[in-house]
């Protein structure tokens, strides 16, 4: 038995015993994959990664001497979950026997709602993960997509996204977490956990800045300080590592003030690393190593290209091995770039291989999966979560009217809109029926999963109640030649229920997701025609937008009779939807991101400093959202007293006790999502007026009630001065409990006395809640 094989020795002891029996070669071959069926038609799974490089190796040279990765089995083509496990599993066979040193491969795959193959369970977006505002359910949910990925041999999921919003027009939106980085940081821990309780790793994305490009525009170069980097960019990031112990980074596409993040030190070992103690692999997004000459221009070779990215600590090159191969040996043979740096990325993919079983002697890539049975990845269990996650997410903006919840004998409604009866538009750009499907020609192949529409949904629902449909106009082609018939069916209803939003798509062909940036803030198409259209046959409306982004609401704004936002809910989207406007569910969903008025003066985000907001002397633009962060109202009321404070005064490195009573004062059991809030009034910079520092959700039967307790210390009100030090400073601080960023019911200052302090990477992350 080789050393590399013995269970019994240290992770180090077989990592060192590997390494020494590789050749240059075969240490190379371990940073780089390879991507199969990629390019098997003339429509592939990303289509602007083409034309611009060369055609991969044959399979059976790539692999000659091992590969790190192997990329993508089962999310390329339509492939069952049987089919695709057998196919893999020959793969790992085959570098067993037909490799030197048989070293297998980390298999990795996409997971962003829920695992991308045919088949798999499609899960609401991360963007409504975000507003469930419940990092537990969100652990639940990674659990279950990790057991489905491990069961079938898979390693490596790419996800989660940790991106904080600071644009609303960027296409990937609805990928993110919103647009806090401590909700963003505390959901995306969650999911971390929960996916690598089952043994596949967590792959962070993307490292750093991405959705801060200038203009919204994918892969646009990203300009903004340091400070707001550290503060505002990064911190979701350390929550993940060092929270959450994740495996896995995948660097950003983006360039930083001009450094393309594949390439830079300071980012990749100085701050993830060398601050952090991040122990794992960073991989590459797609490409993002070629692109460092071809896009970025900072590379005069794939070579130099390759050399670049593994100095800056980027140690796997994915999907395929363009840069890390050849190119990058030829540079190490005539002593222009040091074997030692490939060492440290080697030894950094070994030690995962050891971790994950791979390199024990025994180990098969043979399963339970290779048997007779069927192997079912959207199985109940799966299906009730989604539900359970979609229920949570809905938002109810607006019910002005009180026209929700719909009562169980409303006689004719008219279920009006594009996004009513096409189940497609509840999923997100990473699920496979919206990611694969239509870059493959396998649209025949259907959707893999049961997704019923809110018009089915809706009907069972009110079995008493006569539902009438029309698409009155498309998502995203500009025909208005079915808003006439839309408007009749409403003039001749009691109630129109209009449901707009976005269809997610790859680089244009959707008005969501990657490489699908918004002009402006616009309802797509002319889905906002739609909706004046039948707002002026006087019928009571109900509007409901499905999206990936928040869309300009203002001009509709007291006109609905009530308003419902929901981000792309997944499989179960349309039980979720009807569940809230039939009342069998309260709606508790809080907005993530804000709701702007009017779709070209975009609103920052509510994370501004005093000159980001309002004013009518300063500009005559009014930047306040139509809904705020954390903003979502219920079926019933809840009152916020007896506000309770441990002390009024803390030292700079101590903590204190904030509590309050909420009662459930309505007739409903329901679910309030309580939120502490904080205001540093005078410090070193310019700070935002308000920020979320805490969460927690109570569940109250209608009279009911709980006190809820936030600890917070003092870390928790640090920031990055001029210098670059984070430090917590002397001075008062404003405390803030209520219902939305907006909506403040209880407030009380403390005062941080004694002297500033420096902090790092020890300080204190989180903020812990307790309801009694």
């Amino acid at each position: 038995m080789n050393a590399w094989n013995d269970p019994s020795r240290s992770a180090d002891e077989r990592v060192e015993a590997l390494l020494s029996a590789m050749t240059l070669r075969e240490k190379l071959a371990q940073l780089g994959s390879i991507w199969i069926g990629s390019t098997t038609n003339d429509k592939v799974v990303a289509p602007m990664l083409q034309g611009v490089f060369s055609e991969p190796q044959e399979e059976h040279v790539a692999l000659a001497h091992g590969i790190g990765h192997l990329t993508r089995m089962f999310g390329t083509k339509p492939v069952s979950a049987e089919e695709g496990s057998r196919l893999l599993a020959g793969r790992q066979r085959w570098l067993l026997e037909n490799t030197r040193l048989g070293v297998p491969a980390i298999a990795h795959e996409e997971c962003l709602t829920g695992f991308t193959t045919l088949g798999a369970t499609v899960y609401p977006t991360s963007l409504a993960w975000a507003a469930t505002f419940d990092p537990d359910l969100v652990e639940r949910m990674a659990a279950a997509i990790g057991r489905d990925m491990a069961m079938v041999g898979v390693h490596q999921g790419l996800s989660p996204v940790l991106d904080v919003v600071r644009d609303y027009r960027w296409g990937r939106v609805e990928e993110t977490v919103g647009e806090d980085p401590y909700l963003a940081g505390m959901i995306a821990t969650a999911y971390v956990r929960g996916l690598q309780s089952q043994g596949v790793i967590a792959t962070l994305k993307h490292f750093a800045g991405y959705a801060a490009s200038r203009g919204a525009r994918n892969h646009a170069p990203v300009s903004i300080g340091k400070r707001e980097l550290a503060d505002v960019i990064l911190p979701p990031f350390e929550m993940a590592v060092r929270e959450g112990g994740a495996g896995s980074v995948m660097n950003s596409y983006t360039d930083l003030d001009g450094v393309p993040a594949g390439a830079d030190e300071a980012l990749l070992t100085g701050v993830l690393r060398d601050e952090w103690g991040f122990e794992g692999t960073v991989v590459s997004d797609y490409r993002s190593v070629s692109f460092l000459q071809t896009l970025h221009r900072v590379a005069g070779s794939a070579g130099e290209a390759g050399a670049l990215a593994l100095r800056a600590g980027l140690d796997v090159e994915l999907p395929e091995t363009r840069c890390y191969g050849a190119p990058l040996e030829e540079l190490i043979n005539t002593g222009r770039f040091p074997e030692e740096l490939v060492d440290r990325s080697v030894r950094r993919v070994l030690h995962q291989k050891v971790q994950l079983g791979l390199l024990d002697r025994g180990w098969t890539p043979e399963n339970s999966a290779h048997d007779d049975r069927r192997i079912d990845l959207d199985p109940e269990t799966n299906r009730l979560l989604a539900r359970d996650i979609g229920e949570r997410s809905v938002i109810l903006l607006a019910n002005d009217a009180n026209a929700l919840p719909l009562t169980a004998d409303a006689a004719n409604i008219a279920l009006i809109g594009p996004c009513a009866d096409d189940p497609r538009t509840f999923l997100g750009c990473y699920s496979y029926p919206n990611h694969a499907l239509p870059n493959n020609h396998h649209e025949d192949s259907g959707l893999g999963v049961d997704v019923p529409s809110l018009l089915n949904a809706l009907g069972k629902e009110l079995p008493h109640s006569t539902i009438s449909h029309q698409q009155g106009c498309p998502v995203k082609e500009e025909d208005r030649s079915g808003i006439p018939a839309a408007v009749a069916e409403a003039a001749a209803a009691d109630l129109a229920v209009v449901v707009v939003g976005d269809q997610a798509g790859l680089f244009g062909r959707g008005t969501s997701g990657e490489g699908c940036d918004a002009a402006d803030l616009s309802l797509p198409g002319v889905q906002a025609e739609l909706v004046e259209a039948v707002l002026e046959t006087g019928t009571p409306v109900i509007l409901v937008v499905v999206s990936g982004r928040p869309y300009a609401l203002g001009a509709f704004a007291g006109r609905c009779a009530a308003m419902v936002q929901a981000f792309m809910p997944g499989e179960e989207g349309g039980a979720a939807l009807a569940g809230v406007l039939s009342g069998r569910v309260v709606p508790s969903g809080k907005l993530p991101v804000q709701i702007p008025v009017t779709p070209g003066a975009q609103p920052g985000t509510y994370l501004h400093a005093p000159l980001g907001g309002f004013s009518d002397i300063l500009s005559n633009l009014d930047p306040r959202p139509l809904f705020p962060f954390g903003h979502g109202l219920s079926y019933t009321t809840f009152e916020y007293g007896d506000l309770t404070v441990s002390a009024d005064a803390l030292g700079t490195d101590g903590e204190v006790e904030i509590s309050c009573v909420v009662r459930n004062s309505g007739n409903h059991r329901a679910r309030e999502v309580v939120q502490l809030y904080f205001d540093d009034p005078v410090a070193q910079v310019a700070r935002p007026v308000i920020q979320l520092a805490g969460f927690t959700s109570v569940h109250l039967d209608a009279g009911q009630q709980a006190r809820v307790t936030f600890t917070l210390h003092a870390d928790r009100t640090a920031y990055t001065t001029t210098t670059g030090q984070r430090i917590v400073e002397p001075g008062d601080i404003h405390l803030m409990i209520g219902s939305s960023s907006a909506d403040i019911r209880l407030r009380h200052v403390v005062s941080l006395t004694g002297a500033t302090r420096v902090v790092g990477s020890e300080r204190r992350l989180t903020t812990k809640t307790c309801t009694q």
